[in-house]
């Protein structure tokens, strides 16, 4: 059975930082793609990250620079590093894996830009 678990969320004043974590079991993230997601109320599911098997990164272009995916194959763990965060990255994070034409979701974590 395959599980993703998100952790990490929280409030925090703009400009501030968060580091968000995605744990997986029942498929190996180094053979996955990873990505992470996020929805604002009254939004769309966007993607804000990915990265692919052979390591490569994307990212839109709203969080460039700021943001950073990166994974730790001996954990089996997604990490979103996100620094110089601002109030419209609000959002519940979401953490997803794509392995073998399947589809695999975490149950988010809220994540409130707030002064």
């Amino acid at each position: 059975q395959v599980q993703l678990a998100e952790s990490g969320g929280g409030l925090v004043q703009p400009g501030g930082s968060l580091r968000l974590s995605c744990g997986v079991s029942g498929i190996l993230v180094r053979f996955s793609v990873m990505n992470w997601y996020r929805q604002a109320p009254g939004k769309q599911r966007e993607l804000v990250a990915d990265i692919s098997s052979g390591g490569n990164t994307n990212y839109v272009d709203s969080v460039k620079g700021r943001f950073t995916i990166s994974r730790d194959n001996a954990k089996n763990t997604v990490y979103l590093q996100m620094n110089s965060l601002k109030p419209e990255d609000t959002a519940v994070y979401y953490c997803n894996a794509q392995w073998s034409s399947r589809d695999y979701w975490g149950q988010g974590t809220q994540v409130t830009v707030s002064s």
